[in-house]
């Protein structure tokens, strides 16, 4: 009884450090780390909104508005296909729809141009401040499907760097 004991221990103690290490598993990990707002995360947004043509003001509350994106990022892990050292998950997702409020801002901008002129030049300052008014409201959710590739280096599953699209699916922007 003592050696059954002792082997179980064994297995559940080697196998247990391979539990976390499946692609279904790296995958959500990933994720987690968007809803959880991992420092890596806010780092490369952080990044992309540096690079954008946002004043200061307007960066900060595009940052919290995607942080509410991705804290409400729901996600269920659909499928997972190995084929040796590589695979592929396949994930449905939930997120705010960002690109109808984005789209509708558009349409508006076309029809109201006049409201965001100053001093009698158009101003881009109004015009994002109107938009980040919209994203700010917008609660309307929907669901992509994505595929997540990975990659096994060294015995571990790593995700491979994503396309735009997918990028796009998960900050709500997809043009669908």
């Amino acid at each position: 009884m003592k050696k059954l004991v002792y082997i179980l221990f064994l297995f559940l103690l080697v196998g247990c450090n391979d539990l976390s290490n499946t692609p279904t598993k790296k995958t959500e990990e990933f994720l987690k780390k968007y809803q959880t707002l991992d420092e890596s995360v806010i780092t490369d947004l952080e990044n992309v909104v540096n690079e954008s043509d946002l004043n200061d003001e307007q960066k900060a509350i595009y940052i919290d508005i995607m942080k509410k994106q991705y804290q409400n990022l729901s996600y269920e892990v659909k499928d997972e296909t190995l084929n040796g050292d590589e695979a592929i998950t396949t994930v449905e997702i939930s997120v705010i729809d960002f690109k109808k409020v984005l789209d509708e801002a558009n349409d508006y901008l076309k029809n109201n141009e006049e409201e965001f002129y100053d001093n009698g030049e158009y101003s881009i300052v109004k015009f994002n401040d109107y938009k980040l008014n919209k994203l700010k409201q917008a609660k309307d959710k929907v669901r992509y499907t994505i595929e997540i590739k990975l990659t096994k280096i060294n015995d571990k599953w790593t995700v491979d760097n994503l396309s735009n699209e997918t990028y796009d699916k998960i900050n709500g922007v997809y043009n669908y």
